[in-house]
């Protein structure tokens, strides 16, 4: 079975290119009678393999989060006001005391930098919570901050939900300063009530963050985390909210320097282990079960060699988080480092422009508010992405087939020096390789070549005056499925 689409029904492909890149109805829900598990069976040969692979498609909860592009990270806590990264679970809680907290402030800032999502840090690894828990008094209870009565993360939720931005939480498994920690019934006991607080009392809550991080207990003690419990308890009480980083829907993407892969798959092989433990009718628990967290760090984790090996294919999109500034909490001496807007548009491009999320760190200084460096340079991303993809030079026109790709007549010879394509993932993730030509004479010259393309692929190069643009889709796992196509002019 050839899978290189120019090398097999040339015409019906391109007709069928054209109805999907033209013909798909807005706000299409996602089918969720599919799965996005496909277990590979033995004897599947590899050209089987991977026409599986071109089925497995997000979930409703991971097509929802995709569909954000562009959220917010704010580390706060006492980091923020001891001027460290990781505390050690033993300074004192009245340290804590922002004396200018604003939450419609970050929330503001948040949502005008188009921004669709705050996750805050409700607890970090020192274990010092920022809502009034009842599982320990390391928290927000015993600081001066509102007398003890204050709860930041009630105020950032509702903060939220009035700018109309979705709210995420960040519970660090790693807690240093909790006795029982190492202690592993315990201390999973005691992990699973904070949770339940957090799942129960603040509203919908659209994901939940978990990073990695487990250092040893008192004297050495090494706590096993028990994930299934973990995610069974999200699932029980908000379902629709996706599991982050060492969780089943949402995977990091391997750095923290802005930018994902070159060719960044959502369809990876062998996410989930023990696949008999999945029942072939529900993935309601079945693949939270199966779900063995790791960190994902090859270069190539989702192509051809890749899955062709594969005893399983699953949907697990990556998430992109890097920090405005050197740090992730804010420290006053990194005023003058925090990143340009020339700086925070290159790594849009590398992260939102490769089929990735781009979780975006602002963290609010000691009053408890973001600080002006940080809203500046928002401010200054923000107007030169609205000023990009302001107009399409495109604009609604359609495409003519030819025998290898189809091609669009401009209006205008531009100039224009950004390209974005998008799959409708809700069909699953096809594109291999494209390139992108425009008409010189009678001769068509190459404008730039690109790998996978996912929810959405970004492309800049050297301004172009053209009449006539073509795209190629090079190869293909199946026929591709376009959502968009469109070229624009960045200044």
């Amino acid at each position: 079975m050839n899978m290189n689409p120019l090398k097999s029904g040339i015409p019906v492909l391109l007709i069928l290119i054209f109805m999907s890149l033209h013909g798909l109805p807005q706000n299409t829900k996602v089918d969720t009678n599919k799965l996005n598990f496909i277990p590979v069976l033995p004897g599947d040969s590899p050209a089987r393999i991977i026409e599986k692979a071109s089925n497995v498609i997000p979930s409703g909860r991971q097509y929802q989060w995709q569909e954000m592009e562009f959220i917010a990270f704010t580390h706060f806590g006492m980091n923020t006001f001891t001027d460290r990264e990781w505390g050690d679970g033993k300074s004192d809680p009245r340290n804590f005391n922002p004396d200018a907290f604003y939450a419609d402030q970050w929330a503001k800032v948040i949502h005008d930098a188009g921004m669709k999502m705050i996750i805050l840090t409700a607890k970090h690894h020192d274990g010092f919570c920022l809502w009034p828990t009842k599982w320990t008094d390391y928290s927000v209870t015993g600081s001066p901050w509102k007398n003890g009565k204050g709860d930041v993360v009630k105020e950032v939720s509702e903060a939220c939900r009035k700018q109309g931005l979705k709210f995420g939480i960040y519970l660090s498994p790693w807690d240093r300063h909790e006795a029982s920690y190492g202690d592993s019934p315990r201390y999973n006991e005691f992990f699973r009530n904070q949770l339940r607080e957090l799942l129960s009392n603040y509203g919908k809550i659209s994901e939940v963050w978990f990073d990695g991080a487990c250092g040893e207990g008192p004297d050495g003690k090494k706590q096993v985390y028990d994930w299934p419990s973990w995610y069974k308890l999200i699932r029980e009480l908000q379902p629709d909210a996706v599991i982050a980083i060492m969780g089943p829907d949402v995977r990091w993407v391997g750095t923290e320097s802005g930018s994902s892969r070159n060719s960044e798959w959502s369809v990876l092989p062998d996410i989930a282990k023990n696949t008999d433990s999945i029942e072939a009718s529900s993935q309601k628990y079945g693949l939270d079960a199966a779900f063995v967290p790791r960190n994902l760090m090859d270069e190539d984790i989702g192509g051809r060699i890749k899955i062709v090996k594969a005893k399983n294919l699953c949907w697990y999109p990556a998430e992109t988080d890097v920090s405005i500034r050197p740090g992730w909490f804010y420290h006053e001496n990194e005023d003058s480092l925090v990143k340009t807007p020339k700086q925070l548009v290159d790594i849009y491009f590398s992260s939102v422009g490769r089929n990735s999320v781009l979780l975006l760190n602002i963290p609010p200084n000691k009053h408890g508010l973001i600080q002006d460096q940080d809203i500046e340079s928002l401010k200054g991303m923000r107007k030169i992405l609205d000023e990009t993809f302001r107009k399409n030079i495109i604009g609604d026109k359609d495409p003519k087939s030819s025998d290898i790709a189809y091609i669009y007549s401009l209006s205008t010879a531009g100039p224009f020096n950004v390209a974005l394509l998008a799959e409708d993932i809700l069909k699953g993730q096809h594109i291999e390789r494209f390139q992108i030509d425009y008409l010189d004479g009678r001769d068509w010259k190459t404008i730039v070549k690109g790998t996978t393309v996912g929810y959405k692929r970004l492309l800049r190069f050297n301004d172009i005056k053209a009449t006539k643009v073509r795209l190629m889709i090079e190869s293909s796992r199946g026929v591709p499925q376009m959502k968009d196509f469109g070229l624009y002019k960045m200044n």
